[in-house]
């Protein structure tokens, strides 16, 4: 799996591990859903997930007359994100942000068992 952004350079975390930087090649051995998160200074960071469904050649029946095959089956994926500039917090937005930090932090007080 090959993982691109604009701009290059983001740091990319996949399923809470940690792969490197833009553009960065990794291995997968399961198909699935994956968390990603990319992140770079002077961008917001961007949290989403790609769902990785598997080719023809894995879906029974054929896999069977695939994993009989005389040659190997290459799976390569491609996954590109654009990055958003960070925008400048103004004050109020900054309060409403803190304020609603505190409303959860609080909410999460009132659930622990005493």
């Amino acid at each position: 799996m090959k993982i691109t952004s604009e701009p290059e350079g983001a740091l990319v975390v996949v399923s809470d591990r940690e792969v490197g930087r833009t553009p960065v090649t990794m291995s997968f051995t399961w198909y699935g859903d994956y968390d990603i998160a990319l992140s770079q200074e002077g961008y917001q960071t961007l949290r989403t997930h790609a769902e990785i469904n598997p080719p023809w050649y894995e879906v029974p029946p054929l896999d069977l007359l695939s994993y009989l095959a005389p040659w190997t089956y290459r799976d390569h994926r491609f996954l590109h994100y654009r990055l958003e500039k960070e925008k400048p917090l103004f004050d109020t937005e900054l309060v409403r942000q803190a304020e609603e930090m505190r409303r959860r932090t609080l909410a999460g007080e009132e659930k622990k068992p005493k």
